[in-house]
């Protein structure tokens, strides 16, 4: 299958200053196809004028993705979380039109996501009889295109090695798509010493329909310890993800969108540099996809 277009290239957006002053330029030089929008981190606060037009002009040219992380695909517990947070869900859909919606693989166990990030379950029948329920229920309400992402940590090789499997049973009941985060699996073959081409092929790579890119960073939790690479969207991205994104783009014929992430907060609005380098990581994953398309 040859695809007929070059994916759209774009933004996830965040609520900050600094980044908007970072990715301004790309707006106005009409480099952005895409943008994305983590909408759980928007429901219950105001949000900057600049960044409500930008999601109202993208969504009425039906280039808005939606993106979620407290979901919890994978949480068994018997509370309102789940049917809250579709509620919420409903609201926004509502408001805004979205060309496909994703969620996080694993069990987000805490109440503020900012603080912390979902956690990996082993694979087992009970717990792809729970992710096919939820998933279920949110295709149900979306009424769209629904996806999981791929996770950065992992507790064990085994979590690295099943995966992609365990993605593949929970998205075919529902014919789902993958999100494939390459620099979550960057942090995965870092960690556990495995080929970052042996991951990639280890995922339903037919059901990939968008690309997250981002950088990270190493955390040394014990002074005894390996540092541990982390998924935490606040650097420049890895020479080896762009290395590899081609030979990507080929393997997912299905791409519509490649997305470049950077978390609020790690842009130094005193550092022209910082902002000049995201700009410049952004062109040049812009310049490959068109490229490889």
């Amino acid at each position: 299958m040859s695809r007929s277009s070059a994916p759209w290239v774009g933004l996830s957006l965040m609520l900050g200053d600094a980044f908007h002053d970072a990715v301004r330029p790309l707006f106005d030089g009409d480099e952005v196809d895409v943008v994305e929008w983590t909408f759980d981190m928007g429901w219950g606060r105001p949000l900057p004028a600049w960044l409500e037009a930008t999601l109202d002009e993208f969504s009425s040219r039906g280039r808005l993705l939606g993106h979620g992380v407290s979901y919890s695909v994978l949480d068994a517990s018997l509370t309102d979380r789940q049917p809250r947070w579709l509620h919420h869900l409903q609201v926004e859909l509502q408001r805004r039109r979205y060309h496909h919606l994703s969620e996080h693989f694993g069990l987000m166990g805490g109440g503020n996501f900012h603080l912390s990030s979902p956690l990996p379950i082993p694979l087992s029948d009970t717990a792809v009889e729970v992710g096919n329920s939820r998933l279920r229920d949110l295709a149900r309400v979306a009424r769209l295109p629904v996806g999981l992402e791929n996770l950065a940590l992992a507790f064990s090789l085994s979590d690295v090695q099943q995966q992609g499997e365990f993605l593949e049973r929970l998205l075919a009941p529902v014919d789902g798509f993958l999100l494939l985060d390459l620099h979550n699996l960057y942090c995965q073959a870092m960690n556990f010493n495995v080929s970052l081409e042996e991951l990639v092929d280890s995922y339903p790579l037919d059901r990939v329909r968008e690309l997250h890119l981002s950088g990270g960073s190493w955390s040394q939790p014990l002074s005894h310890a390996r540092p541990v690479r982390r998924d935490t969207h606040d650097d420049r991205v890895p020479e080896e993800l762009f290395q590899i994104l081609p030979t990507v783009l080929r393997r997912c014929p299905r791409v519509e969108a490649v997305i470049l992430e950077r978390m609020d907060g790690t842009i130094d609005s005193a550092n022209l540099s910082d902002a000049a380098n995201f700009r410049a990581d952004y062109r040049r994953l812009r310049a490959i996809t068109r490229e490889a398309g």
